[in-house]
């Protein structure tokens, strides 16, 4: 009988090696919990490095970048704040809000009564009628028709209210120009430049001199001439009218107009307290006179 197989120690093979089958008898049990320990150690953490990252990058959780991994580094940077400028207020101010939301219903106002701003318009057909009131307001023919009545008077009484309604007028004229030149706002959008005569202030919208004018000649008659009472009611339906019309041309915003109505109430007072006369002017009235 063969001898079996020794080491280089002189030991059998088989009291080294454990038995493919397992069995008790050939030292099975003790080679297969050696086998099923060394499967437990290789798959515990540490066990492999390279297993443990391989595994956590193919994680979802990684993969998205929802969440830092544990362990990760410092969280990056946040960007630096904005400037003062780039900041968006989220806190304005009541006025702002008061005055924006004045003017949004300024401009769709003007633009819903803005009815014969053009031919086509939907009032187009009553547009001449109203370029026809609007020269009945206009500055010039108001200093020609004063200078030629002042010219044609023979009372003292009447050449003192002419005077003073050439000063109102020359006043009225440099102070919506004035205003005009510093506030700068662009007349309506669906207005047509094709008005009696224009200057270069003229451009621009705030406040509508046609209305300051109405206001104050309406406001003057009323105080120093003489007129029945459906004259006087006819005086103030033409000022409201002439106003109403500037809108209706789309020469003007409302807010344009109601300034100038409150504008020409104030010039009417300034004119009264500076009343001219011969007592307070006498040098004025005696140039006149010579002429």
């Amino acid at each position: 009988m063969p001898s079996p197989r020794r080491n280089a120690e002189g030991r059998p093979l088989a009291a080294c090696a454990p038995s493919s089958s397992g069995s008790p008898a050939h030292g099975g049990g003790g080679g297969g919990r050696f086998e099923f320990q060394s499967l437990l150690s290789s798959r515990a953490p540490g066990a492999d490095p390279t297993c443990a990252r391989l595994r956590a990058s193919e994680s979802p959780v990684h993969r998205r970048g929802s969440f830092p991994l544990a362990g990760a580094g410092s969280s990056p940077a946040l960007p630096p704040p904005l400037p003062e400028e780039d900041r968006m207020d989220l806190n304005p101010s009541f006025l702002g809000i008061a005055l924006r939301s004045l003017l949004a219903i300024d401009l769709w106002l003007s633009k819903k009564l803005g009815v014969c701003a053009g031919e086509s318009s939907s009032w187009g057909s009553v547009r001449p009628l109203m370029k026809l009131l609007e020269i009945s307001g206009h500055g010039i023919p108001w200093l020609l028709g004063t200078l030629y009545c002042l010219s044609r008077s023979d009372s003292c009484a009447g050449r003192e209210v002419l005077m003073n309604l050439l000063f109102s007028l020359l006043l009225d004229l440099l102070l919506v120009a004035l205003i005009k030149g510093l506030v700068r706002r662009r007349r309506p959008a669906h207005n047509q430049m094709d008005m009696f005569f224009a200057l270069s202030v003229d451009k621009y919208s705030f406040p509508s001199g046609h209305a300051t004018r109405a206001a104050l000649v309406s406001r003057f008659i009323l105080n120093h001439l003489v007129l029945a009472i459906p004259l006087r009611v006819l005086v103030v339906l033409w000022s409201f009218i002439l106003g109403l019309s500037r809108v209706m041309l789309g020469r003007h915003n409302v807010t344009d107009v109601a300034f100038g109505f409150f504008l020409g109430y104030v010039q009417y007072s300034i004119v009264d307290y500076c009343w001219l006369s011969p007592h307070n002017a006498p040098v004025l009235f005696v140039l006149w006179n010579q002429q």
